[in-house]
């Protein structure tokens, strides 16, 4: 798990979420990206033995996430955020014996209550509902769609096929959940939610401020999704453009 200058969700994911793991998490890495607020704190009051905490004295974002992989031995591992602030007992245990039981998974999610105060949870449950399918595979309930890294478990082996997490010299904060999975399917493996396992995700503005370099990425994200569009309503004034896009899939139209 990465943090950053979120003391009041981090307690709340430790207590709520990290301490109701079961006994098949034997070791937690929490990153603390340079905090300065009470993280530090905090941190120095939990007493579980599993938890190791790693202080990076600058904030290297999603950087964190292979160097802090790379403090681990088990075979099977979990990226949470910290803005996760709520999990069933044992969610760990349910998404080891699900993930167990999907060979063909590299990256399996768990599902997010539809809180109206959260970003992912809107885009989830109101935007891109329609974007998911449900499947039930080797007994296990899935839901088949857009798949993100707030809570979701992966192996050492798919991740080594996959080239491992990556590490960006010029960037702190990018979709790494989604070049993750990218890189997952180019080594044969798919992603998809748990639809049995629900949690609590409290991401946004309601519930926290955001960083200056994940604003950044947003606004240089939008403004490079809007200049697409346009582009995309000129090609399709173009005679047979439309027609030939819906049969050969060249881009989403417009």
């Amino acid at each position: 798990m990465l943090t950053h200058n979120r003391a009041d969700l981090l307690k709340q994911c430790v207590e709520n979420v990290l301490l109701r793991t079961s006994d098949a998490t034997r070791e937690i890495v929490i990153w603390d990206n340079g905090s300065t607020d009470d993280t530090q704190a905090y941190l120095a009051t939990v007493t579980d033995p599993r938890i190791r905490v790693i202080r990076s004295e600058a904030n290297v974002g999603h950087n964190g996430y292979a160097r802090a992989f790379r403090e681990t031995t088990s075979a099977y591992m979990v990226e949470l955020d910290d803005d996760v602030v709520s999990a069933p007992p044992h969610w760990d245990r349910m998404l080891l014996d699900a993930f167990k039981r999907l060979p063909e998974v590299g990256f399996l999610a768990a599902d997010i209550e539809d809180d109206p105060h959260d970003e992912a949870s809107h885009w989830r449950h109101h935007i891109r509902a329609h974007e998911y399918s449900p499947l039930v595979h080797n007994g296990i309930n899935l839901l088949v769609g857009p798949t993100g890294g707030g809570c979701a478990m992966t192996s050492r082996e798919a991740n080594e096929r996959a080239g491992g997490f990556v590490e960006r010299d010029d960037e702190v904060f990018w979709l790494e959940d989604g070049v993750y999975i990218e890189a997952l399917q180019k080594a044969g493996y798919g992603a998809a939610v748990l639809a049995d396992l629900v949690v609590h995700h409290t991401g946004g503005a309601h519930y926290t401020t955001s960083s200056k370099e994940k604003e950044e990425f947003w606004r240089r994200y939008w403004a490079r999704k809007a200049r697409r569009e346009a582009v995309k309503k000129v090609l399709v004034r173009v005679p047979f453009v439309r027609s030939l896009n819906a049969r050969f899939g060249w881009f989403v139209a417009p």
